[in-house]
C-alpha cells in the first residue's frame, strides 16, 4: 500500500515508487563476521568518541558496498542533529554528479537533550542512508523513495549484519517446529 504522497506523483515517478516498493530484501553476499566491528562501534558511541565512531561506520559501509559490488560512500559522523520546525535530521545521503563519492552523514546526539543516540537507532540510520545509495547503484532506480519496500530493505540489512532473525520470521520458524 503506497504512502499518501503517491497520488501526487507523476506516472514515471509512480513507476519508480512501485519498483522500489516491490524490492523487500537486500541479498547480502556472505562476508566477514561484523559482530566485533559493531561492538567496537557501540563502545565508541557510548564513550562519545566521534572520530572512532566515524571510522567504524566507514569500515561498515566499506564492507557492505564491497560485498554488494557498488561504489563506496564517504561517511561523516557529526555531533548534534540539525533541527527546525520540520523536526530533526537523523541522517542525510548526498549523491554527487561530479565523480565525488556520495556522502552519508549521520549525527550521534539528539537535539533536545544532546544525548548520544541508542546504538540500534544509530546503526539503523547508517543503514537507512546506505539504502538510498543502493537504490541508485544496486537497483538502478532513478530516484529513491521512502516506500514500505525501502524500510523492509533497511531492516533486512540490519538483521543480516547483526546475525539476527526478525521477530515475525522467528515466530513463523517456531510455529513450523511445533
Amino acid at each position: 500500500m503506497p504512502f499518501a504522497y503517491f497520488d501526487r506523483l507523476s506516472a514515471s515517478r509512480k513507476a519508480t515508487y512501485l519498483r522500489s516498493d516491490a524490492i523487500e530484501r537486500v541479498e547480502l553476499p556472505p562476508g566477514a563476521d561484523l559482530s566485533e566491528l559493531l561492538e567496537e562501534m557501540g563502545v565508541a558511541l557510548r564513550t562519545e568518541n566521534r572520530s572512532l565512531v566515524e571510522r567504524h561506520a566507514q569500515a561498515l559501509c566499506n564492507d557492505l558496498t564491497t560485498r554488494l559490488r557498488v561504489p563506496r560512500v564517504r561517511v561523516r559522523v557529526l555531533s548534534v542533529r540539525p533541527s527546525g520546525n520540520w523536526g530533526e535530521l537523523h541522517g542525510l545521503y548526498e549523491p554527487f554528479e561530479d565523480g565525488t563519492p556520495p556522502l552519508l552523514t549521520v549525527w550521534m546526539r539528539t537535539v533536545a537533550r544532546k544525548q548520544v543516540v541508542a546504538f540500534k537507532s544509530f546503526l539503523r540510520t547508517i543503514l537507512h542512508e546506505l539504502c538510498h545509495h543502493l537504490d541508485y547503484e544496486l537497483y538502478r532506480l532513478p530516484e529513491t523513495f521512502h516506500t514500505q519496500g525501502f524500510y523492509k530493505r533497511e531492516s533486512s540489512l540490519y538483521y543480516q549484519i547483526r546475525g539476527e532473525t526478525p521477530q515475525r520470521e522467528a515466530a513463523a520458524a517456531r510455529a513450523l517446529r511445533e
